[in-house]
């Protein structure tokens, strides 16, 4: 059964600049590895959001919002999953990363 194929923000940021980084993003990341069986897209975007918030790399954490959006995460999960977040991965990465959900949430309908 084919999936129907996540197009990446690398196309959008890169494009013509780095056709394999895009080519990757959307064929092995978004294609093969999001695509996976063993979880549903919902729990792949809540662990990417933690994996995210963790790592304090808020530059990438728009995009997914709104991907976690899509996939099923209401604003109330994201924003608790960022208040547990705090505890394990830091305050100020929490702080850092509410502050992108409050405005990539806000956008969405």
């Amino acid at each position: 059964m084919a999936h129907q194929k996540i197009q990446s923000s690398a196309r959008e940021s890169f494009g013509e600049f780095a056709p394999a980084f895009v080519s990757y993003s959307e064929d092995v990341v978004f294609g093969d590895m999001w695509r996976r069986e063993g979880l549903s897209l919902r729990d792949r975007s809540l662990i990417t959001i933690a994996a995210l918030v963790a790592g304090g790399m808020t530059e990438q954490l728009a995009y997914h919002l709104h991907l976690a959006a899509q996939n099923g995460l209401t604003q109330e999960e994201i924003v608790e999953e960022m208040t547990h977040l705090a505890f394990y991965a830091g305050w100020p990465r929490a702080a850092s990363a509410l502050q992108v959900a409050k405005q990539a949430l806000d956008q969405i309908p």
